[in-house]
C-alpha cells in the first residue's frame, strides 16, 4: 500500500569497506576542514580504536586539533555542553566522532549549540532543531552495529537530573560522511555485539510497522533484517572475520537509514523509559521488548509482520507456514533469536534480569507514554497497556 504522502531523504555520504577510514581527509579537504575536534569515550582510546581514526587523520595531513575523550555510556547534556566548549577553545572547525550510540548523539547535541552560538542544548529540544543550515562539518564513525545513528537525523541525549532521555529531531543533524571499517568493530564482545544488533533489528522490524512506513523505507528495513539473519549468528562465531562484522555495520546503517525516514514505535518508547529510569542498556532493552511490542500490535499489523517472516526466518519458513499465522511466526522467530542470544552470550531475556524493579514498572510506564515514538505506533497505547506489557517482559 502506497501512503498518500511522505518524505524520505538519505543526504549522508557512506564509505563502507577496510581503509575507508583512510580516506576519511579526502572528505574533510573537500569540505574545507583543516582543524577537526575529534570526539570519542576513553575506553576506545585505551582500545586503540580511536586511535586508528586519530593516526589516519595525522597520515593524512588533516591532525585533529583537540581530542576529547571524556564521552559517557549515556549522553548528557552537560556533555554536549563541554564539547562545545572545548571545540570553540581549540578553534576547531569539524567533528570527526569515533564511537557508539553515545559518541554520535553527542557530536549532533554540541553541533546543535555550536551552530546557534549557544552555552545550552536545553534551549533546542524537539523536532527540527536547527533553523538553517549546520555550522560543523560532520564525519561519523560508528564503532557499534546497532544505532544507525551515523545516517539518523535525531539524537537521544540524557537530562542526568530528571533521568529523562530527550529527543532531538532535524535533518540537519545527519552527518555528512558515515565511515564504516570493520577494523571499528572485531574488537566487540560477545553481548555487545548481540545487543546492538538486536537495537538493528529493531529499527527495522519498528520501521516497517509503524505509521509512517512507506516503500523507500520498507527496502532498506527488509535488507537490514537480511544482513541480520544471516551475520549476526556470524559475527558471534567468528568474531574476528571482517566480512562478518562489516554486513552488520551495513545492517545497522540500513535500518537507521528505514527508521529515521519512517520512525519507530512502543518498543523504542518503553526502551528509552527503561534507559532513563532504571539505566537498562538500550540494545538490552530493545530485544528483550521486541518481541512483547510486536504481540501487542499484532492485531493491527499482523499481515506485515507476516511479510517479515521471509527476512526473519528464511524462505523455507515463510513458504511452509500459512498466510493467516506468518506475523505470529515472525514473532516466534524474534524469541528464538533472543534465545539463541542469551545463551551464547547471558543477555537478558527478561527485564528483571537486566536490574528492572517491580517498583520501576509503573514509573517506566508513565515516562513511555510521553515518550515521541508512541505517536508513530499503529496501535494506540496507554498508561494502562504499557504497565501491562512491561509485567510480561518482566
Amino acid at each position: 500500500m502506497i501512503p498518500d504522502y511522505y518524505e524520505f531523504r538519505n543526504s549522508t555520504k557512506i564509505l563502507s569497506g577496510t581503509g575507508a577510514i583512510e580516506n576519511i581527509t579526502f572528505e574533510l579537504a573537500n569540505m574545507k576542514v583543516s582543524r577537526p575536534l575529534v570526539l570519542t569515550n576513553k575506553q576506545l582510546r585505551s582500545l586503540g580504536v580511536a586511535d586508528i581514526v586519530i593516526g589516519a587523520l595525522e597520515k593524512g595531513l588533516i591532525p585533529a586539533a583537540a581530542v576529547y575523550d571524556d564521552v559517557p555510556v549515556d549522553s548528557s547534556v552537560s556533555t554536549v555542553n563541554e564539547v562545545a566548549k572545548a571545540y570553540a577553545k581549540a578553534d576547531c572547525d569539524a567533528i570527526v566522532a569515533v564511537g557508539g550510540g553515545s559518541v554520535l548523539d553527542t557530536a549532533k547535541g554540541a553541533s546543535i549549540v555550536i551552530t546557534h552560538g549557544a552555552t545550552d542544548l536545553m534551549q533546542y529540544m524537539g523536532s527540527e532543531v536547527l533553523v538553517g543550515d549546520r555550522m560543523v562539518p560532520f564525519v561519523a564513525v560508528p564503532t557499534t552495529a546497532g544505532t544507525g545513528s551515523e545516517v539518523t537525523s535525531a539524537a537521544v541525549i540524557k537530562d542526568t537530573e530528571r533521568h529523562v532521555k530527550m529527543g532531538f529531531v532535524s535533518y540537519n543533524l545527519l552527518p555528512d560522511v558515515a565511515v564504516l571499517d570493520p577494523r571499528m568493530t572485531v574488537g566487540l564482545p560477545p553481548r555487545i555485539t548481540a545487543a546492538t544488533g538486536m537495537d538493528a533489528l529493531c529499527h527495522a522490524v519498528e520501521a516497517f510497522s509503524c505509521r509512517q512506513a512507506n516503500p523507500l523505507s520498507d527496502c532498506y528495513a527488509r535488507a537490514a533484517i537480511d544482513l541480520i539473519r544471516e551475520y549476526l549468528p556470524a559475527a558471534l562465531a567468528k568474531p574476528k572475520v571482517q566480512e562478518n562484522r562489516l554486513a552488520m555495520a551495513n545492517a545497522a546503517l540500513l535500518a537507521g537509514v528505514s527508521f529515521s525516514n519512517s520512525m519507530v514505535g512502543i518498543v523504542h518508547a518503553i526502551g528509552h523509559a527503561c534507559g532513563g529510569v532504571a539505566g537498562v542498556p538500550h540494545g538490552e532493552a530493545m530485544a528483550i521488548l521486541l518481541p512483547h511490542g510486536m504481540t501487542y500490535n499484532l492485531g493491527v499489523v499482523g499481515d506485515r509482520y507476516g511479510e517479515l517472516l521471509l527476512h526473519l526466518a528464511g524462505p523455507q519458513a515463510y513458504c511452509t507456514e500459512h498466510p493467516a499465522d506468518r506475523g505470529g511466526a515472525a514473532i516466534q522467530a524474534v524469541r528464538a533469536l533472543n534465545t539463541m542470544l542469551h545463551d551464547k552470550t547471558g543477555m537478558p531475556l527478561t527485564l528483571s534480569e537486566a536490574g528492572v524493579t517491580e517498583e520501576h514498572l509503573p514509573i517506566i510506564a508513565r515516562t513511555a507514554i510521553d515518550d515521541g515514538a508512541m505517536a508513530f505506533n499503529p496501535r494506540d497505547a496507554g498508561y494502562d497497556d504499557v504497565l501491562t506489557l512491561l509485567r510480561q517482559a518482566f
